[in-house]
């Protein structure tokens, strides 16, 4: 198996996406465990970036 450091997510499905996104959300409130929410902030926060918006505006689209 070859090594990375990063994995593309450009297949990923917005319906995939959202998933992902919203199951961090269900764990961290499940467990209180930190990581989960950080792990969503900053996967939020780098595709806002790259989609020149705020998070709300982001989750709305990956929604339709």
């Amino acid at each position: 198996m070859e090594e990375f450091n990063k994995i593309s997510i450009q297949e990923i499905s917005k319906k995939d996406m959202f998933t992902i996104i919203n199951a961090l959300d269900i764990a961290n409130h499940y467990t209180q465990n930190i990581e989960y929410k950080e792990l969503k902030n900053q996967i939020v926060e780098q595709l806002c970036e790259l989609a020149d918006c705020n998070e709300e505006e982001f989750l709305l689209f990956l929604q339709s």
